[in-house]
């Protein structure tokens, strides 16, 4: 029996909005897909929430309240924008369409801000001046998104081949073209060559915490001037 759309709620919706999101991709949101979910049909939807690009705008501030943000006050800044960071990337990786969704929605809310907020105040407690906390905090936060595109990347190609065909052969079809490729170049040929050949494929391990330690480094030198 279909929901009447007077007891479905906006969170409600968002939440199976975020659902369908993990399981299909921006590329799978619809209201009548939503509405289906919900059992309920896409006019009671639309009775709360206007528009698709709407619906991606709160579901996507929505997850931000899933970043962790650490108490600054009783912790050194460096654990605290460590933690921060690897709470986003987490929330990111879980949901890898929110990554698309930077390139083709804007996207604002209070969950954002909360997060945005709370990275800004990190950084001054750090002791950098204002424009520098913002700079400080922009460059992480672009760090960490660029670091989750890869994911996000993986998970959007192979629900799309999977449409059209075996993901698992053309993936790898396109491996071995790609390998093929890459053994005309030394550095490249000496890795694929070798016992990391596996995992050469993908980013390396811990290259996400590689990096953000030597931006955090670089931070660090700033503040106690020895850059």
């Amino acid at each position: 029996m279909a929901m009447a759309r007077n007891t479905l709620t906006p969170d409600q919706i968002v939440r199976a909005a975020i659902e369908l999101l993990d399981d299909e991709g921006l590329d799978g949101l619809s209201m009548r897909s939503l509405g289906a979910r919900l059992g309920s049909a896409a006019t009671a939807v639309y009775w709360h929430i206007k528009t698709k690009d709407e619906l991606v705008r709160l579901a996507g501030d929505a997850v931000w309240s899933e970043v962790e943000l650490p108490d600054i006050d009783a912790m050194g800044w460096r654990p605290a924008a460590a933690a921060m960071a690897g709470s986003m990337h987490a929330m990111l990786t879980r949901h890898p369409w929110l990554g698309q969704a930077f390139g083709s929605h804007l996207l604002y809310g209070p969950g954002k801000s909360r997060h945005d907020d709370h990275s800004l105040a990190l950084y001054e407690k750090a002791g950098f001046a204002p424009a520098d906390a913002d700079r400080a905090a922009a460059t992480v936060f672009v760090y960490v998104l660029g670091s989750a595109l890869g994911a996000a990347a993986q998970v959007s190609l192979t629900r799309r081949l999977g449409k059209s065909g075996d993901p698992e052969k053309e993936l790898a079809d396109t491996m071995a073209a790609a390998t093929e490729v890459a053994m005309n170049f030394p550095r490249l040929r000496e890795r694929l060559d070798g016992s990391a050949a596996a995992q050469y494929t993908a980013a390396p391990d811990r290259t996400f915490e590689f990096g953000l330690a030597a931006i955090l480094d670089g931070f660090e030198a700033q503040l106690t001037g020895t850059s």
